[in-house]
């Protein structure tokens, strides 16, 4: 498969999935970043691993719809076969989610259901939960509610600080995701409905 990755910041689930490719955990190609922040650090990553990025400035369109269509002619052109979302600070419209249905991966700081939106790992710590984790989800339009491919999950303990959850999460992502890639890419699992079938 060609893959593309969509982020807005920091870019360590990028890193994590350009690292598991290289070792070969992952057969699919990264084949290009796209990225809606200019000062994004993951451009600095795909440019150290040789690997294509494009900034698309969002203040340049009128409308989301407008914005994603521009970013769909892009996934179009270069024969992409599935999209990852990677710290993507932007809602996906229902065209851009009906055009790649069930070919859009998103990463999720909670053990979904619960904590959908922004701010999880803070919400989840203030709330007071004794188990928390990382659910990899395929996306459709509503936020944080396509089918769960898979959840992964630990013990908080008493004194954990919202520092060293965050740490904790970002490590389960990066091994949540890569694997995320290869069940689909292997062809391990059916969608029925919202239920994930592993084969």
């Amino acid at each position: 498969m060609n893959i593309a990755i969509l982020a807005s910041g920091n870019g360590s689930n990028f890193e994590a999935l350009v690292k598991a490719s290289n070792q070969k955990k992952i057969r699919s190609k990264i084949k290009l970043l796209i990225t809606d922040k200019e000062n994004a650090f993951v451009r600095e990553r795909a440019k150290k691993n040789n690997i294509a990025e494009i900034f698309v400035d969002p203040n340049k369109f009128e409308s989301r719809l407008d914005f994603d269509k521009y970013i769909i002619k892009i996934l179009l052109n270069k024969k992409i076969n599935l999209i990852i979302l990677a710290g993507y600070m932007r809602i996906l419209t229902p065209f851009f989610t009906k055009k790649f249905k069930n070919k859009i991966l998103n990463i999720h700081p909670s053990i979904l259901p619960s904590f959908k939106g922004t701010n999880s790992i803070a919400r989840a710590l203030d709330f007071g939960c004794k188990v928390f984790g990382v659910t990899v989800h395929f996306v459709n339009e509503h936020l944080d509610n396509g089918p769960i491919i898979l959840q992964d999950s630990f013990a908080i303990s008493q004194n954990t600080c919202l520092k060293s959850l965050a740490i904790k999460i970002h490590k389960l992502e990066h091994k949540s995701y890569p694997l995320a890639v290869k069940l689909i890419e292997d062809n391990k699992i059916e969608i029925k409905g919202r239920q994930i079938i592993f084969k």
